[in-house]
């Protein structure tokens, strides 16, 4: 394909999106304050927790949001756009504040991960890549997390770009995956795009291509002696793939001054396999050469392979990775949350459904984490009015926002504030941190997590819980429209 072509992403919006904000102007609410939050309501794979990615492409989008002489063109072809409203969109300029939980945060459902606040018609316009972004980013750094978690320390690649959903997925996913735990990708764009490690060993096709497998072997370990790892499930992987394997690190790499990679094993009973090569290795003297497993591998996969005692020690994971495949879907959602009078005071707005989860909760928030003192572990998030502040001088009861009877009171902790200003009035105030400072942070996160709320089954279910002052403006508003917490009528 080479080069692909350069296109205005501002155009990347939901059709809607252009004809509310086209009816904004002419109702004259163009530039009508509101709030929206970016939030997200369960979360992949039946899991606790989940991991922000995606902001810095985030930023990308805002920095470069305008409309080309081109984009007015095409949209004056739809026939329902008013000239003045066309003006505008061709001297578009990004003035919203925005606030978010910085790239790499461990975020539970409910969270605003965003906060969009400025006027209705430009806060509007950003749903879609406010969205398509910080969703597709944060489900491949989730999955990715599980699956270095199901490794127990073991490297994981990733190897799905042939199979991600088009060229921005393989990318972006790799740069996801990357921020979720993995070692790097088999995506040698993503090293040159985002500092990922590429990384890699052969295919089959070099071992088909060479007269015999011994030859194969032999031919690649003279052009990479210092970094030997052979792929051996070709034809036979025991009688075959590791015996010719061995010959060749005995034959080629030692003999250059070098110590073999290892192998990679890509079929069959992968378990079985890896006990028998490594035995293998280990009598040929090859007790520092490495056995990589891939092949269809996930979190459940890697976890039973361990249960039955695989001698695996990295493992390669393709398209359950970065399409996320047994749950493929983010599911954040952007909604108005608040909007301001005249005088600038904010009027919290809600927006109600027969369905609990998908109650909003109003107003201009803040979110609060609460950390023990003693342990470092969090405990609780409290999601608070913006205005307020958390106190965590003494003790603070905390209850469930919809049955109120469960109730807990911290004691002897520390309450620090997740969402941070990026954007001021449409100009960035925020410093995006590297690559591997997000994957550091990550670590760090995780790290705050009980083990009890990272298990694949049945994981604790961490609190997050609303202020009283939070409670109640929402609690007001149900009431307000006939309704309890539970959305059912009074």
């Amino acid at each position: 394909m080479g080069k692909i072509n350069d296109v205005n992403l501002s155009m990347l919006t939901d059709f809607y999106e252009f004809a509310m904000s086209n009816g904004f102007f002419k109702a004259g609410y163009k530039d009508k304050i509101v709030y929206f939050d970016m939030f997200y309501r369960s979360v992949p794979d039946n899991a606790s927790y989940a991991i922000t990615a995606g902001l810095e492409q985030l930023v990308d989008y805002f920095e470069n949001l305008h409309f080309d002489d081109d984009d007015i063109e095409f949209l004056k072809t739809k026939g329902i756009f008013d000239d003045e409203y066309l003006n505008y969109l061709r001297n578009f300029k990004f003035e919203c504040d925005v606030w978010a939980i910085p790239e790499g945060s461990v975020v539970f459902p409910g969270e605003p991960l965003i906060t969009v606040r400025g006027p209705i018609i430009q806060a509007q316009m950003v749903e879609t890549m406010v969205l398509l972004t910080i969703n597709h980013q944060s489900m491949i750094a989730t999955k990715a997390n599980r699956i270095v978690y199901a490794a127990k320390g073991r490297g994981v690649t990733e190897f799905g770009s042939r199979r991600a959903q088009g060229y921005t997925g393989a990318n972006l996913g790799a740069r996801a995956a990357y921020i979720g735990g993995c070692n790097g990708s088999a995506n040698t764009l993503a090293e040159k795009l985002y500092g990922v490690p590429a990384l890699g060993t052969m295919a089959h096709s070099w071992v088909q291509l060479f007269d015999s497998e011994y030859e194969a072997f032999k031919v690649y370990a003279e052009c990479y002696p210092n970094n030997c790892l052979l792929l051996v499930d070709t034809f036979d992987t025991l009688k075959e793939g590791i015996p010719n394997a061995i010959r060749v690190f005995d034959e080629v790499v030692v003999p250059k001054g070098y110590r073999p990679k290892g192998i990679r094993i890509d079929s069959g009973d992968i378990a079985y396999l890896s006990k028998k090569a490594r035995k293998m290795l280990d009598d040929a003297g090859y007790e520092d050469a490495l056995i990589m497993g891939s092949n269809s591998m996930d979190e459940f996969v890697i976890q039973n392979l361990l249960v039955q005692g695989a001698k695996i020690d990295a493992f390669g994971v393709g398209e359950r990775l970065i399409t996320s495949k047994s749950s493929p879907v983010f599911g954040g959602v952007y909604k108005l949350t608040a909007t301001e009078d005249k005088e600038g005071n904010i009027i919290p707005k809600i927006k109600i459904s027969d369905n609990v989860s998908k109650i909003t909760t109003p107003g201009f928030k803040q979110i609060y984490r609460c950390y023990d003192k003693e342990t470092g572990k969090a405990i609780a998030d409290v999601v608070t009015l913006y205005d307020e502040k958390l106190d965590d001088s003494g003790d603070y009861e905390i209850f469930h926002p919809i049955f109120t009877w469960k109730r807990k009171v911290l004691k002897n902790f520390e309450a620090k504030p997740m969402l941070v200003q990026i954007y001021e009035k449409g100009k960035l105030i925020y410093d995006l941190p590297t690559i591997e400072e997000i994957k550091s942070f990550v670590q760090s996160e995780l790290e705050t997590l009980w083990e009890e709320t990272r298990r694949f089954d049945n994981p604790q279910e961490y609190i997050v819980d609303l202020s009283y002052n939070l409670w109640k403006v929402k609690e007001d508003l149900l009431k307000k429209h006939g309704k309890n917490s539970r959305g059912e009528s009074i």
